[in-house]
């Protein structure tokens, strides 16, 4: 089995890519341990030192590793080792009923605004998400409220240095584009 690796812009996250699918339908982020134990590969990676998040996309893993902690170059071998090992078992990727309720946070919008709500998400699943997943990462949809839209960031985005520049010159001018209502996004 060969596993490639990518560099993302957050320095502390690597892409790794096993040539195969990892989650068909939906994704899934584990920012600590506990949150891991819901899938048996994400519980590996949480096992290797200096790994401290894991987010799962259609065909890749996302590892984040410890800002304090070890280098890449002491941590890439384990989780190779780790993500190959897992997948040569034929082990599920999620443990049973391990994607129920994890968002657990509901969405938040005036229903006067449900059409900009509606292009708000086509927008996001349409150009915004492609866009992100082949850094690593996801920014989904939490709320719009009096012009200003909530987005959650995932994976390599979620702390990346560039995260903001990515929301407030990317994301945000396509919004204003198509819906000039739009005042601002935010990251929650």
């Amino acid at each position: 089995m060969f596993i490639q690796t990518e560099a993302t812009p957050n320095p502390a996250t690597l892409k790794f890519l096993p040539g195969r699918v990892v989650l068909p339908e939906s994704t899934f982020e584990a920012r600590d341990a506990e949150t891991a134990g819901r899938s048996p590969l994400a519980s590996a990676l949480f096992d290797v030192p200096g790994v401290a998040g894991v987010y799962f996309g259609h065909d890749f893993v996302s590892v984040t590793k410890a800002e304090d902690g070890l280098e890449w170059a002491q941590v890439k071998p384990a989780v190779l080792g780790a993500i190959m090992e897992h997948f040569q078992s034929g082990v599920p990727v999620m443990a049973e009923g391990g994607l129920d309720d994890q968002d657990g946070e509901e969405e938040f919008y005036d229903a006067a605004d449900h059409d900009t709500v509606v292009t708000i998400k086509d927008l996001l699943e349409t150009r915004v998400r492609p866009a992100v997943a082949g850094d690593g990462g996801d920014i989904t949809f939490r709320g719009y409220k009096e012009g200003v839209v909530y987005l959650e960031m995932k994976g390599a985005c979620s702390g990346c240095p560039s995260s903001t520049a990515t929301l407030r010159h990317g994301v945000q001018n396509l919004f204003r584009h198509f819906l000039p209502e739009i005042r601002e996004v935010q990251a929650i």
